[in-house]
């Protein structure tokens, strides 16, 4: 069979496999027992084929022989139950023997393939999340906090204990958050909610510490080559922000639930890029087919895998692997989409859209590694925000961190503009528009460093809920935006939550461009404080009072949309935005049709048009170069025809 699967790598171009990502209980079946026959031979093989290894530790899921010897190596869940062996990410992050024996493992993985040439990565665990309550891990909580607070004055001041007695005396009194002690509905209906934001972030950490243990493992036999482990894009229960440095490139597993996830992918794209300061990232994982793990599982229409692998590459993509190359035989993932089929075959259509795309990316060659995108526009995503946003009593469970980013990125993704998804922590010295949706914490010193931005000329856009809380998740003790005031120019004194069939129109006009746009869910009430109005609320008592402002602030600009406007509205702010700073795509008014750029090391520039439609597009060509999938030469201003899904990858002359 191996020999079969070679031959048909070959055939789609298949250059790279990852391998040995839940090998724990074949490479280690006894505590004291280790067998690398059959992990030697895939390897070997492999490498005999010419393919290069991305070689994982083994570690995604722990053997039952471990939980059987370690009982306390399970975790236990939200609702104070102790798992038993089963599944995957079982693991519990605080146990000192999970510890331990992950990281030998790490060890010995690499000492014996470090020198093998084939070897270009190492993967560490897989997919990391979900969390755990256990015992082992509030007594790891509760170090994490005496690291953090020092005192415990500290922390009842923090967390507000005064409120409903529950001042702490001894750290030994604190509990972890969960169905037992401070929630009640579910893990995001808290009754303290510093306490949960800092279990939350307590939780990332811990998972944290176990890759940065498998990473020091392989260190001592490995000082070079470069490791990594798959995120899920916006993932909640992890802040990748606080793994970033960690890894010494990003990679991440896209299963969109359906066709229409175009902007949503390019968004967890662009996420992934800023988590290395625009450093190229893995795509390590998609299906070329369907995926199994959700009650309806669509299939890839003919043309998409391409069409989303390529929109891979445009938003930052040096490689574009799959999951999985032959289906399995059984479990759970039987079904999932592969490769190869259970057959073995080649005359199928997955399997040959699969070989068009790798002989496509095997003409773009090298060009495209290493590339940079130019972006002038920047979009903060923060997890304590969304934590904090979706932790809190009020306003409204309705509003989700995660659909507020979204319609604003979407927004610039229409409008064709290049953008870079950071943390709040980035500099944003080079960008002349920074948009902060939904910026419910502010830390630091961020609000002075969006000034900074709007005093040099640049545009700073947020909107409702932003501004509320410190690092604690405590009011500021000062009007509504909090130190997002003196920036956006207004003071919001009450707000309005409905249900989400309540619609308020709010009228936007600047100039002779208006639009009336409904909002809903979130209706914050404004009293401009310096700042132009631009939008108004259509109905209820607060009709005709600012829904949408505009500051003017040094040589630039604060938006702040109290509002929430649903997409044509976004869009009509975000496009008054970027035409200030000619940041509008050259492409900007052709529905779904998707750009991007790309500059190599070497200053090559490649512009990337993606056409999500489902009939063929002709676009003026804006720069004149040669489509590197084709050899075809464009010239500027020549008609461009793009097929229904189709794709170009334009080599830019100058």
């Amino acid at each position: 069979m191996w020999t079969q699967d070679y031959r048909l790598f070959d055939a789609a171009r298949i250059d790279t496999v990852t391998v040995g990502v839940f090998t724990w209980a074949s490479t280690q079946p006894a505590p004291d027992v280790y067998d690398f026959t059959t992990l030697d031979a895939i390897v070997e093989r492999a490498a005999a084929e010419g393919r290069a290894v991305c070689l994982a530790t083994g570690t995604g899921a722990h053997p039952a022989w471990l939980a059987r010897a370690h009982p306390e190596v399970t975790r236990t869940d939200f609702e104070g139950r102790r798992h038993r062996f089963g599944q995957r990410h079982n693991s519990c992050p605080s146990s000192p023997v999970f510890r331990r024996l992950s990281a030998e493992l790490a060890r010995r993985i690499a000492a014996r393939y470090a020198d093998n040439p084939a070897v270009i990565a190492w993967h560490v665990g897989n997919e990391y999340g979900g969390a755990c309550y256990c015992e082992l891990c509030t007594a790891g909580f509760r170090d994490w906090l005496r690291k953090k607070y020092r005192t415990l004055d500290r922390l009842n001041h923090a967390w507000c204990t005064t409120f409903w007695s529950h001042t702490f005396t001894d750290w030994g009194e604190i509990e972890a958050p969960s169905a037992l002690t401070e929630h009640w509905r579910g893990p995001d209906h808290t009754a303290f909610q510093g306490i949960t934001l800092d279990y939350l972030r307590f939780m990332s950490d811990a998972m944290l510490t176990n890759f940065v243990d498998e990473k020091a493992a392989i260190r001592e036999s490995s000082p070079d080559t470069p490791v990594t482990t798959n995120f899920m894009g916006m993932y909640r229960p992890v802040d990748y922000h606080r793994w970033a440095a960690h890894l010494d490139f990003a990679s991440w597993d896209n299963y969109p639930p359906d066709d229409r996830s175009a902007p949503r992918m390019a968004l967890a794209h662009d996420l992934m890029r800023g988590l290395k300061g625009g450093q190229p990232f893995w795509l390590m994982e998609q299906t070329p087919s369907t995926t199994a793990c959700r009650d309806v599982n669509p299939l890839k229409r003919p043309g998409i895998n391409r069409l989303w692998s390529w929109q891979a590459v445009a938003h930052g993509a040096d490689a574009v692997l799959y999951f999985q190359l032959r289906a399995s035989r059984g479990a759970s993932e039987k079904y999932h989409g592969a490769v190869v089929g259970h057959a073995g075959r080649s005359d199928t259509r997955v399997f040959g859209e699969v070989a068009q795309l790798g002989a496509e990316l095997e003409r773009l060659g090298g060009v495209s590694l290493g590339a940079r995108t130019p972006a002038r526009v920047a979009l903060l995503f923060d997890w304590d925000s969304w934590w904090a946003l979706e932790i809190s009593d009020g306003p409204s469970r309705l509003v989700r961190y995660q659909q507020v980013v979204l319609a604003y990125h979407r927004a610039l993704w229409d409008a064709g503009a290049d953008v870079d998804v950071v943390p709040v922590t980035a500099d944003l010295c080079r960008y002349d528009v920074v948009v902060a949706p939904a910026l419910h914490m502010v830390k630091g010193d961020l609000a002075r460093r969006l000034e900074a931005v709007a005093a040099r000329g640049g545009s700073v856009v947020t909107t409702f809920l932003s501004g509320r809380v410190d690092e604690d998740d405590n009011a500021f003790l000062t009007d509504v935006p909090g130190p997002l005031a003196p920036l956006m120019g207004v003071r919001v004194d009450e707000w309005d939550a409905r249900e989400a069939d309540v619609v308020n129109p709010v009228l936007l006009e600047c100039g002779d461009d208006r639009l009336e746009a409904a909002s809903r869910l979130l209706f914050e009430l404004v009293v401009p404080q310096g700042a132009d109005v631009v939008g108004t609320y259509r109905a209820d008592f607060y009709a005709g009072t600012p829904a949408v402002t505009r500051n003017t602030f040094g040589d630039g600009h604060g938006w702040y949309v109290a509002a929430g406007l649903e997409q044509d509205g976004v869009s009509w702010v975000m496009r008054q935005v970027l035409a200030r700073h000619d940041l509008l795509g050259p492409y900007a008014d052709v529905a779904d049709l998707e750009t991007a750029v790309r500059i190599a090391p070497d200053g090559t520039r490649l512009r990337f048009l993606l056409n999500h439609r489902a009939d063929k597009v002709t676009v003026t060509a804006c720069a004149g170069g040669v489509d590197l999938l084709t050899g075809e030469r464009v010239e500027a201003g020549q008609p461009l025809a793009l097929d229904p899904l189709g794709v170009v990858v334009l080599r830019e002359t100058a």
